[in-house]
């Protein structure tokens, strides 16, 4: 796939990060107010056609953890809503870039990371506060082969 084929995030300093980073080769662009972060390409559901944004990471193992949090909004992120329909991402993550599977985490698996990733990035404790919605968490798993 094509740097080209990728419709970056409208957001505009998400869309400025995701050229940096991608443009550096994952050199650039790797934090959000110090925390890493990685750039997720997924496939919208009624276009089929890739997108980009970028989002913070946390890690659980050898994989990713992600967090719909849309700043504790009532909504899911249209990137999460993609996931459910279509889970086959990509993945950059520094300099590696690696196909990945998302899984949404079970209420007991959330419990069991929700305080790390809140103690890297405090703000989604306010986020989960703000909104009735139960935050989602991801995981990103990534694909051999």
């Amino acid at each position: 796939m094509a740097d080209s084929d990728v419709i970056i995030s409208p957001t505009g300093w998400v869309a400025d990060q995701a050229r940096t980073y991608e443009e550096s080769g994952g050199t650039k662009g790797t934090t959000i107010q110090g925390v890493p972060c990685l750039l997720l390409d997924y496939k919208g559901r009624r276009t089929g056609q890739w997108r980009r944004t970028v989002l913070i990471y946390g890690r659980d193992g050898d994989d990713y953890l992600i967090v719909a949090s849309y700043g504790g909004s009532d909504q899911h992120p249209q990137w999460y809503v993609n996931l459910q329909a279509e889970p086959d991402v990509r993945l950059r993550v520094g300099e590696e870039r690696f196909a990945a599977r998302a899984e949404t985490l079970s209420a007991e698996e959330k419990a069991r990371v929700w305080d790390g990733l809140v103690e890297l990035f405090p703000q989604y404790a306010q986020y989960q506060k703000k909104t009735s919605r139960d935050i989602p968490v991801v995981r990103l798993v990534r694909q051999r082969g």
